[in-house]
This record gives C-alpha cells, structure tokens and sequence, in this order.
C-alpha cells in the first residue's frame, strides 16, 4: 500500500513558524540541512504518521498565492481547541465562530500561519 508521509512549505523564518504550528500542536522532530543548503525543520503531530516539513531558503522569495494550498486538522472538539489557539494568541477565522458553530452551521475554521498559509480546522469525532 502506498501512504502519505509528508508535505513541504516554504517559510521565511523558520523558528516563527515553528513557534506558530507549536501553538496548533505539533511537535518539533528535528532540524537539519538539506544537500542544495536549505534549512528543514520536521514537524509532527502525536499519533500521526503524516508530518509537515518546513524548508527555510535564504534567497527564496516568490510567494504563493492566496488560497492556493492549504493543510487541514481534524480535532475531536473544534470548540475546545479554538479556544486554546486564540488563548495561545492566534486568530481564528471566520470571526463569530463560536456562534457560528453553536447555532448548528458547519463546524470549521481557519487560521493562518506566519507565511500567508491557511491552516484548516475540522470537527472529527
């Protein structure tokens, strides 16, 4: 069977961003320097395989546009875990989410990291 290891994003300062994906969750696995010189950190969630690689370039500078990618969690409360990343000072979007998802709308929502990223927020029971 063939499975999904990982995905790579490009950032433009590596200890932010994985300063921001901590507040989410992951973990940080390693670090370490790519053959053509690039700068890698390893992320990883508890209890998944799947892991997000952050590569730092120093002459990288084309960005992405918007809505062009984007990576998905799923959390078993979506309101409990909101919660936490606005405490940890991350903004969640749409705003009024909590209303939102109280009045029986489709629980998700968004955020998005340091590099104009969107990280997409599921209820997975």
């Amino acid at each position: 069977m063939i499975k999904f290891l990982h995905t790579r994003i490009r950032v433009a300062d590596m200890d932010r961003s994985i300063a921001f994906y901590q507040k989410l969750g992951y973990l940080e696995a390693r670090r370490q320097d790519s053959p053509q010189g690039n700068k890698l950190a390893f992320l990883e969630l508890p209890g998944n395989d799947v892991f997000l690689e952050l590569c730092y370039s120093p002459d990288y500078t084309d960005k992405c546009p918007g809505d062009l990618m984007h990576t998905c969690l799923g959390v078993p409360d979506i309101i409990e875990y909101c919660d936490g990343v606005e405490k940890a000072g991350i903004e969640i979007w749409p705003g009024g989410w909590r209303e939102k998802f109280s009045s029986g709308e489709r629980k998700m929502a968004f955020v998005t990291d340091p590099d104009g990223y969107e990280v997409e927020i599921l209820e997975r029971k």
